[in-house]
């Protein structure tokens, strides 16, 4: 498995149309289950070959799961996790990527 998507339900149909996987969730702690699992650290997962390479989040599951998120990306272990816009789109005060692009290189993308 590559890529695995934690999302609203019409955002996970819409992946799942180009083939990715992923687990619609619609509070914490469906959240927090399905990351645990996405993640490994769920015992339910058979072998680090059932763990995706890339971890897509919504920035609404990123909010609710900041925490475990910032633990996971210091230990440096796959998956990479990658947060995309809602379906409701940007939220405000957020950095985007091409955002952090400009300001770490100086240049437009």
């Amino acid at each position: 498995m590559e890529y695995f998507v934690i999302g609203e339900r019409e955002l996970i149909l819409g992946f799942m149309l180009a083939g990715v996987k992923g687990k619609a969730v619609s509070n914490r702690q469906e959240a927090l289950d399905a990351f645990n699992k996405a993640t490994g650290q769920n015992s339910s997962v058979g072998s680090v070959g059932d763990i995706p390479k890339v971890l897509i989040l919504t920035e609404d599951i990123a909010d609710m799961l900041s925490k475990e998120i910032q633990s996971w990306q210091m230990h440096g272990k796959a998956p990479l996790i990658v947060e995309i816009p809602g379906l409701q789109g940007h939220i405000q005060g957020r950095k985007t990527l091409a955002d952090s692009i400009r300001e770490a290189v100086g240049i437009q993308v």
